[in-house]
């Protein structure tokens, strides 16, 4: 199941230009969707099938601000009306294809997939995009073969860290015993921990002394359906025990990352890496693009293995142990919102039925 009523993430900016015959066809919570750019820039998001025998509209080419279907030639406008039939004067009024509120921030486009009158741009996450004049950001995508619950539970799980990533993003065994602060917030978690004292993430550890010690300052946001935004800074060590450290900051970095549910069995990631201007260095902002590029490769692998597992066997979960507070919180959040999604949408047929 997928929650309708949020923004899903439906790529880069950069891959939708105004070329004659370019669409971005995507799967979005099971949905397909063709995605064009108006004249004017504009996007329209609209469902990738005809009405007429259900052909792909992305399969289609533009025609000014209109898509054109090139099994038969219905033209469609970017509200989704038909407005021509060859051969045929009258148009039928079911001759209309669905269309989704969309919305280009941060360098995402945001297609919302449920009732357009709940579609707030307020609640789309806040994130830093390679527009963004302050950072460096370098950006990037992978397919994984996993359903978006268990993106979310790797996402909300900071100790995996400490295995999975021992050769990119780990480096010390903070990652398992810190405790991390969480804050709920209404359409996620916020987590917020500092490790002090401690080695450089594996993938930076070739740059100094093996002796070399950093404070962290790990700060991230999950939020529905699967978005996580992480404010990373690496500072000079300190000597305090709590609080901001009061170091000298040597990195200041944002990843921004959202996981678009596919279908049940797959997933599109896309995520950032990268260095504020002020604190960047050349080639830094690449090392650490690098670093989660590789690193999210190794959540590929994991979580694929996983998935298959559970679609084995879907009642094999027989242990819990104390890092799966974090996702429990968010998959919680999630059930209760799908829960008010189905309660909702039934309110009406009671009523008819009663």
């Amino acid at each position: 199941m997928f929650l309708k009523n949020c923004w899903y993430c439906a790529g880069w900016d950069y891959e939708l230009s105004q070329g004659n015959n370019k669409f971005l066809a995507r799967r979005l919570a099971d949905e397909p969707v063709v995605l064009y750019r108006k004249r004017d820039g504009g996007v329209v998001a609209m469902e990738d099938r005809c009405p007429h025998r259900q052909a792909a509209l992305s399969l289609g080419q533009k025609e000014g601000d209109s898509l054109r279907c090139m099994y038969h030639g219905m033209k469609f406008g970017p509200d989704g009306m038909c407005v021509e039939i060859p051969g045929q004067a009258k148009i039928p009024p079911t001759a209309r294809v669905r269309t989704f509120p969309v919305v280009e921030k941060d360098n995402w486009i945001w297609v919302w997939m449920g009732d357009p009158a709940k579609a707030d741009p307020n609640l789309i996450c806040f994130a830093v995009g390679p527009g963004d004049p302050e950072w460096n950001i370098r950006t990037s995508k992978i397919t994984v073969k996993a359903n978006h619950r268990l993106e979310i539970a790797n996402l909300m799980d900071l100790s995996h860290a400490h295995w999975i990533h021992r050769r990119t993003l780990g480096g010390t065994s903070a990652w398992v015993n810190e405790k991390v602060e969480r804050t709920m917030t209404p359409r996620g978690v916020r987590n917020v921990v500092w490790f002090r004292s401690v080695p450089a993430p594996a993938f930076a550890q070739h740059l100094f002394p093996p002796d070399a010690r950093f404070d962290l300052y790990i700060d991230f946001e999950v939020t529905l359906p699967c978005n996580f935004v992480i404010h990373f800074q690496v500072w000079t060590p300190g000597t305090a025990t709590t609080g901001p450290s009061n170091g000298r900051m040597l990195l200041d970095s944002y990843s921004s990352q959202a996981v678009t549910p596919v279908d049940e069995d797959t997933c599109e990631y896309y995520f950032s890496w990268g260095s504020s201007k002020a604190t960047d260095a050349p080639g830094l902002s690449d090392m650490l693009y690098e670093a989660v590029d590789d690193a999210f490769r190794e959540d590929r692998v994991v979580l694929e293995a996983q998935h298959r597992n559970l679609k084995e066997r879907p009642d094999g979960n027989l242990v819990n142990i104390v890092h799966d507070a974090g996702p429990e919180k968010m998959l919680r959040l999630l059930d209760r919102l799908l829960a008010e999604e189905a309660a909702e949408a039934a309110a009406p047929r009671a009523r008819l039925r009663a």
